[in-house]
């Protein structure tokens, strides 16, 4: 449905708009033609040009397609395929748009496909006379010009599935555009100020953040309206079902709550509605499901009462979702109050100032009547306090803790807490079968939302036998260390003795944070995420692995080892933290093999064998990081393994080939060969050749001081 909207718009843009060919190009044109099928790098379409092809007169294809009046090109439309890689390095997205800016008579100009890469440039704007820009489906990023928004003859703009981020610029000065697609890009959270004469607008998939907003009741030209796959907030207003020219409406995977008014009035011309995975509440109005009309109607996951119950949440779902969803930032009005604003804190910051001077000269008396006792009292510091973070000895396990400050590295987190069964059955829903994520050694992992709408995850261990009371309060007290920032943390656990079983089984129910931003291997394995991961997020990334993995070695007491780690398990939340999920729980699960704490006596030897072996799955993540491939067996493994031992031996430019092409432009060359002798370092097959979880640490901090001096000397923004 939405593909035909759209496609049904943009074919009536086009015949409007463009004649067919007449005459001859100009010999200049002709040059800019060449150049271009140069610059992006002679894909398919443009394949077979030569001196004698009559580029107005060509024969028809649905790549391809240019059209020439008056001796100037003014359509250029080129389809790649949809699986087209970025173009290369040496592609320059800056000096394309230059060249293409020399026709200028374009009024259509349409590049789908075709693996563009960079920033949008501003000089964009030199195309005077275009109507119709379509750029669709490559790998251009950053945030779009401002520029954009002084194409007065612009109808037809379509920017989606790129990689572009932040806000949108005004665009109301296009006054003669009826489609905007901005679909499939991570622009947000504010809504763009947008003319009122739109036919299509489709904004799905995106982050945009806010309430439906009031300048929607203004389009009354609007017919398809798509804002699914956002995080949209609040109730939907009435205006928006009763538009007069709606026909296509999808608000779906939003967070819009609330009741929908009973009597609410349905446009006659609505065809198609999708309100589905929301937080609605209440009935569904009467005239979405009215059978006099051809209406499809999607309003699945919700918590609507009167529709089929077997695809609706209960109602407590959608109340503690909108308890948690957090409201927009106001931001209306900011534009008027700044001068108000300006002046109140130029008051403030001279009072601010005075006292500061006041301040300054009683600490000057007081400092230096403190003196004396300063130097008795710098003696007094404690030697742990200035030890480096790097150990190269190894200590013993009873001495090998991790310092108070690591321990407490957790941000955001509630205090530990012991919850009643009431109410780890009331945020599962009573263990309701929907809720199930997955099934794990040591017990099942559901879903579940806390009383103040948080949501958590429940792993639910079966202990394997009857635990003494000193036992179970030692476990206890481990698990309730296992806060951390680059872990998946243990918020709290609940204990369940089932006393009408004859061998009294005991069930730990341990509540952990949920992370819902995906985890490494969805970012490495979709392009488009792939792309946000430039070199100092990776590196960033793997360092908190790192770290985390050493906090279960040393930050409890005896350490967790044979943690199982891939690249699966590392999540990332909104900014990018890793965090490692699915980790050791310290319990002797009743499904699973002995866990590392359940016999309190791991001796150095065992702890140092699963110390390596979590060094070398740590490896296996960073190989992955490094090249940009995922790795399904231990054949490919070997295989990638060996090119970066091959190409560190044969030099920077060997070594840059195997690298992740995401990445290229955007690392110190030392900080990547360090990355790779280490890795390489960590895939040893002999464990003992292996590094340590704090050599491993060490190298990482100093790739990354490499790369921040690289980036600073400005070497990153002219690679990119």
């Amino acid at each position: 449905m939405e593909v035909s909207w759209s496609f049904l718009v943009s074919s009536l843009v086009f015949t409007l708009l463009v004649p067919a060919s007449t005459g001859q190009l100009s010999p200049t044109e002709i040059r800019i033609l060449f150049q271009v099928q140069k610059l992006v790098e002679y894909p398919q379409p443009l394949q077979g040009w030569n001196n004698w092809t009559n580029f107005c007169y060509l024969p028809y294809s649905p790549s391809l397609k240019i059209v020439c009046t008056d001796n100037h090109v003014t359509e250029l439309s080129i389809t790649g395929n949809k699986t087209s890689p970025r173009l290369s390095d040496k592609f320059s997205i800056d000096a394309f748009f230059t060249t293409l800016t020399k026709l200028s008579s374009l009024k259509v100009l349409s590049l789908v496909s075709l693996g563009l890469w960079g920033p949008l440039p501003a000089k964009i704007n030199r195309f005077r006379s275009l109507e119709v820009l379509n750029i669709s489906s490559n790998f251009i990023h950053g945030e779009i010009p401002p520029q954009i928004g002084s194409f007065k003859s612009l109808k037809s703009l379509v920017l989606a599935d790129n990689l572009f981020n932040g806000s949108v610029p005004d665009l109301q000065g296009l006054s003669l555009l009826q489609e905007l697609n901005l679909g499939g890009n991570h622009l947000g959270p504010k809504l763009p100020l947008l003319t009122h004469n739109l036919v299509i607008l489709n904004l799905r998939n995106n982050s945009f953040r806010s309430e439906i907003p009031s300048q929607f009741k203004n389009f009354n030209q609007l017919q398809h309206l798509d804002i699914s796959l956002n995080k949209f907030i609040g109730p939907i207003p009435s205006f928006i079902f009763s538009s007069p020219s709606i026909q296509y409406l999808n608000l779906a995977k939003n967070q819009l709550n609330g009741a929908l008014p009973g009597n609410i009035p349905c446009s006659s011309k609505l065809l198609f509605l999708d309100i589905s995975s929301n937080l609605l509440t209440g009935k569904l109005p009467s005239c979405f499901s009215s059978k006099s009309s051809n209406r499809t109607v999607i309003s699945s996951w919700n918590c609507l009462s009167n529709v089929n119950s077997k695809n609706q949440h209960p109602h407590s779902f959608c109340q503690k979702e909108a308890l948690a969803v957090k409201p927009p930032i106001e931001t209306q009005g900011e534009s008027s109050s700044t001068v108000k604003l300006g002046l109140i804190l130029g008051i403030i910051g001279g009072v601010v100032g005075t006292v500061v001077l006041l301040g300054l000269l009683i600490l000057i008396i007081v400092r230096r009547s403190d003196k004396n006792r300063t130097k008795l009292n710098k003696f007094n510091r404690s030697v742990p306090d200035k030890i480096p973070v790097r150990s190269s000895p190894k200590p013993v396990l009873d001495t090998r803790r991790v310092p108070h400050t690591m321990r407490s590295a957790v941000i955001g987190l509630p205090p530990y807490r012991v919850f009643t069964i009431d109410e780890i059955e009331d945020a599962t829903n009573n263990f309701e079968p929907e809720n199930l994520v997955r099934e794990e050694t040591q017990g099942q992992v559901y879903k579940g939302w806390l009383r103040d709408g948080t949501m958590v995850m429940v792993k639910c261990v079966n202990l394997k036998q009857k635990n003494l009371p000193q036992t179970m309060m030692q476990q206890m007290e481990v698990l309730s260390k296992l806060r951390h920032l680059h872990l998946v943390s243990v918020l709290g656990h609940c204990i369940v003795t089932y006393q009408d079983h004859p061998h009294t089984p005991t069930t730990i129910f341990v509540v952990l944070e949920h992370i819902s931003n995906g985890s490494l291997q969805d970012y490495l394995a979709d392009w488009r995420k792939k792309e946000i991961l430039k070199w100092p997020q990776r590196m960033a990334i793997t360092i908190g692995v790192a770290r985390g993995i050493q906090f279960l070695h040393t930050g409890v007491s005896p350490g967790i080892f044979g943690n199982d780690l891939n690249i699966k398990k590392i999540l990332l939340d909104e900014s990018l933290t890793a965090k490692i999920s699915s980790y050791n729980i310290p319990l002797p699960s009743k499904t699973g093999s002995e866990s590392p704490l359940s016999g309190l006596n791991m001796t150095n030897h065992g702890s140092e064998g699963g110390e390596k072996e979590d060094v070398y799955q740590f490896g296996l993540i960073l190989l992955q990081v490094i090249t940009g491939k995922l790795i399904a067996s231990a054949t490919e493994l070997d295989e990638l393994k060996l090119q970066l031992e091959i190409s560190l031996a044969e030099g920077p430019s060997k070594l840059r080939s195997v690298t992740d092409p995401s990445v290229k432009g955007t690392y110190a060359y030392e900080s990547l060969r360090t990355a790779v002798e280490f890795t390489i370092n960590c895939l040893c097959k002999d464990p003992s050749e292996r590094p340590s979880i704090e050599d491993v640490i060490w190298n990482l901090q100093y790739t990354i001081q490499v790369q921040d001096g690289w980036t600073s000397s400005g070497n990153l923004g002219t690679q990119m």
